[in-house]
């Protein structure tokens, strides 16, 4: 199982941009330290945090609104997107798991996911994809890597989930699965593995995993 944002692309900085564009208009400071508990919820839990951020109340044709208007921003940067923005590191991944024939999948929040992999050309690489169109419950809920592995006909204890987000780590965790953390060690504490970024991790490491 593998992440979509922060994990194969970077489309957290459009994310930040976009939210921080919908709270200059509310007349807030939103900044990316605050973009930070916005990392691997849904777009509606992550619009519920922004405005516990800037303190504002609105009702929800207004919030339906401004999700609207927030990822139209977000689509705009997404089709911009070419394959230059897969992160370092993670087609190496991707072939070591075609050369052992390991199927895999996107576990994802995002909704847009199925666009952002079209456009960078790795949407036919997948065997499934698990994105927020698929499931009702956000991470750190474990349904939509759940959902994966029933997609992939994999138990879930033989499951490994890649990910970069506290609530990514403790879904996967949630799931039985083995999670590896993408970023900082002294954030992602409840991973079994933290690498700094992809290319840390090596096809040694990989085959040593498969042996377990």
């Amino acid at each position: 199982m593998i992440d979509l944002d922060g994990v194969i692309v970077d489309t957290a900085k459009y994310h930040y941009l976009a939210w921080k564009d919908l709270a200059d208009v509310l007349g807030f400071e939103f900044t990316e330290k605050d973009n930070e508990r916005l990392k691997g919820v849904s777009r509606v839990r992550s619009l519920e945090i922004l405005l516990e951020i800037g303190r504002k109340t609105l009702p929800q044709s207004k919030k339906d609104a401004y999700l609207k208007e927030k990822n139209e921003a977000y689509l705009d940067y997404v089709n911009q997107m070419t394959a230059d923005e897969i992160l370092p590191g993670v087609l190496p991944i991707l072939e070591f798991l075609d050369s052992k024939a390991i199927p895999y999948a996107l576990g994802s929040a995002s909704k847009n996911a199925p666009l952002i992999l079209e456009k960078v050309g790795l949407k036919n690489r997948f065997n499934a994809i698990v994105d927020g169109n698929a499931v009702s419950k956000a991470k750190p809920d474990p349904e939509v890597f759940l959902l994966a592995a029933q997609e992939l006909g994999v138990e879930p204890k033989n499951c490994i989930v890649f990910e970069d987000a506290i609530a990514g780590i403790q879904a996967a965790k949630n799931a039985g699965m083995l999670a590896i953390g993408i970023g900082d060690k002294a954030t992602l504490t409840e991973a079994d593995y933290v690498f700094n970024d992809n290319t840390e991790i090596t096809t040694t490491f990989l085959e040593d995993l498969l042996k377990k």
